[in-house]
């Protein structure tokens, strides 16, 4: 069947010239699936066929089932004009995603779980935020408070523990990071998966991770979602795998092999006689927090290095004072100052670095006998002189505008 023929006779229900996109091709990743397979593609296209407002398309994605859930993809295919059946040989939900979504000629590329355990009802809602040009990313959630979830007390827990980890670890804001329930631009998220080195089920919370690394704006969605006994999912091993990916992308992010150029939405004034002001790279709230968080580091430097120098020599305790100040400061102003998601940075290390060089340079000047209170102003002086530079090189360097 020629796919692109398929979907092309439908007209276009969003305008190209406000970036509105229309077509939809829903992905089913599916590895020995051959009781699931059947009910899930008859309901999905019965539920889109009457409830769907955008033109769709539905593909099958086998990767590497040895039982006959081929040979049923095939027989859906040619039962449903809008089923497209794939079969890839590398397994892994992530590889199915890839090739599928890469390959795609639709608008909008989305995946749902073949066992059907979110509700259909939110499918619009989910494709409706990208469609319309709002967000890139439309995920489901079901840690929402609104979300209505049925599954067992160990999923529960390892899934709020796992989502919690990377709300605290990595500064992100959607919450659940693996629900089988996920829409997005078709333009957008193929850069973003040049960058994602994963192919299993670590593939969702990497493509996620790199989106709010690269300032694109993921939406959620509650949904209802009860769980299918029996799911190929393994809890523990999973958990493991997600664990060291983790720390791999923790990794790109603080070298700078995270970043991605990538087309994104930007705000635009409704009235079309608005009086947009310019913003200034550099505002003078930033630099008043930068410059209250400096001076509560300053106060806590103090307080660490006077009682470690009775123990230590004073290149050492600059170095544990600085380190324990430094961790606090760098994730203040990523925070409050510089308005970042990404916790850890090869360059705040460099910057650091620096910082302690100059500043036991100086610390060693002073003369011996002169005093602990001696000590820490030449080290404070030193640290206020390099405010601007240090200010520059955390907006510009360290935490840069994407």
């Amino acid at each position: 069947m020629n796919t692109r023929a398929a979907l092309e006779p439908r007209p276009r229900l969003a305008d190209d010239a406000a970036n509105r996109l229309a077509w939809v091709d829903i992905v089913i990743p599916v590895l020995n699936e051959e009781r699931a397979l059947p009910g899930c593609v008859r309901t999905l296209a019965g539920f889109l066929e009457e409830r769907f407002p955008l033109p769709w398309r539905i593909t099958i994605v086998d990767n590497g089932s040895t039982d006959g859930t081929w040979a049923l993809a095939t027989a859906l295919a040619g039962e449903f004009d809008l089923v497209h059946a794939r079969r890839l040989d590398i397994r892994g939900r992530g590889a199915a995603l890839r090739a599928a979504w890469r390959d795609s000629p639709a608008d909008i590329v989305a995946y749902m779980d073949v066992d059907l355990s979110t509700d259909l009802d939110a499918l619009f809602p989910l494709v409706a935020s990208v469609a319309s040009g709002h967000s890139e990313i439309a995920i489901g959630t079901r840690l929402a408070h609104s979300a209505r979830t049925h599954r067992s007390l160990r999923r529960e827990v390892v899934s709020r523990g796992y989502n919690a980890l990377l709300r605290y670890g990595f500064g992100v804001r959607f919450s659940d990071a693996q629900c089988g329930f996920k829409a997005a631009r078709a333009d957008v998220v193929r850069p973003l998966m040049d960058k994602v080195e994963d192919d299993a089920w670590f593939f969702d919370t990497e493509l996620l991770l790199l989106a709010e690394h690269n300032g694109l704006r993921v939406h959620e969605v509650p949904v209802d979602w009860i769980e299918d006994a029996d799911s190929r999912v393994r809890v523990v091993r999973t958990a493991i795998d997600d664990l060291k990916g983790l720390a791999r992308v923790a990794w790109s992010m603080s070298t700078g092999r995270a970043s991605v150029a990538v087309r994104r939405s930007e705000p635009r004034p409704t009235h079309p006689d608005a009086v947009v002001g310019r913003p200034r790279a550099v505002t003078l709230a930033k630099f008043l927090s930068f410059a209250a968080i400096g001076l509560f580091s300053v106060i806590l430097y103090t307080l660490i290095y006077l009682p470690l120098r009775d123990l230590w020599s004073p290149a050492m305790t600059n170095l544990g004072a600085l380190v324990l100040t430094g961790i606090i400061n760098i994730e203040a102003n990523r925070r409050w100052t510089f308005r970042k998601r990404t916790t850890v940075h090869f360059r705040a290390f460099l910057l650091f670095l620096a910082n302690y060089a100059l500043t036991t340079v100086a610390v060693l000047k002073v003369p011996p006998g002169s005093g602990r209170l001696t000590e820490v102003g030449v080290v404070a002086a030193t640290y206020c002189l390099l405010t601007l530079i240090r200010f520059t090189a955390l907006d510009r360097w360290v935490f840069p505008r994407k």
